[in-house]
């Protein structure tokens, strides 16, 4: 366990990097409201993120089960940190000057966020099968469920551009989310 501790340190800072990213966000938005448009669709996409960020540090505890670590492994673990970090970055930008507003950006730059997120969905089925397979098949029909239908709309999304889409998808996402570490995640075990 201790050398687990050790793994741990990186994507936690990784992690935290992530959460300050998005609270910076939020927070400018709140400092300079009449700066920039607010886009109801993208703070959705924001909530989604801050959930995935929490649930990720969350389920990553159950990496406790896997026995034998070995470089390529942590690197897996580590690359799985820097998509979500960069997830954080394409949903709240530095600058969107050169937009209108974050609907603006998101109508631009959305297929980025939705390539990366896809991606994430990817590394996330190879992390869920590290734990082991008494862990994948404690969570498996939710799971897959949760995994097929994100891979999907993320996949339609980098190419739907229509608002009645992005609504459907962002609030299943959080909802779904939400759901689903309501369900499975109470407790860590």
């Amino acid at each position: 366990m201790d050398l687990y501790l050790h793994i741990r340190v990186l994507f936690g800072m990784v992690i935290g990097l992530a959460v300050a990213h998005l609270l910076r966000g939020l927070a400018l938005i709140i400092q300079h409201p009449k700066r920039y448009k607010v886009y109801w669709i993208h703070l959705l996409w924001v909530l989604f993120m801050f959930l995935y960020v929490i649930h990720y540090w969350w389920w990553e505890f159950n990496l406790t089960l896997v026995r034998q670590w070995t470089f390529p492994l942590y690197l897996f673990i580590a690359l799985y940190a820097v998509l979500i970090y960069l997830l954080c970055v394409l949903i709240f930008p530095d600058q969107i000057g050169e937009y209108d507003g974050y609907r603006g950006y998101f109508y631009s730059r959305g297929q980025w966020f939705f390539a990366v997120l896809a991606l994430t969905i990817v590394v996330d089925m190879g992390d869920t099968l590290l734990k082991g397979s008494v862990y994948y098949h404690r969570h498996e029909m939710t799971y897959n469920i949760r995994t097929a239908l994100y891979l999907l709309l993320s996949l339609i999304a980098l190419k739907v551009k229509r608002p009645w889409f992005h609504v459907f998808f962002a609030v299943f996402a959080v909802t779904y989310e939400v759901g689903f570490i309501l369900l499975m995640y109470r407790t860590l075990s």
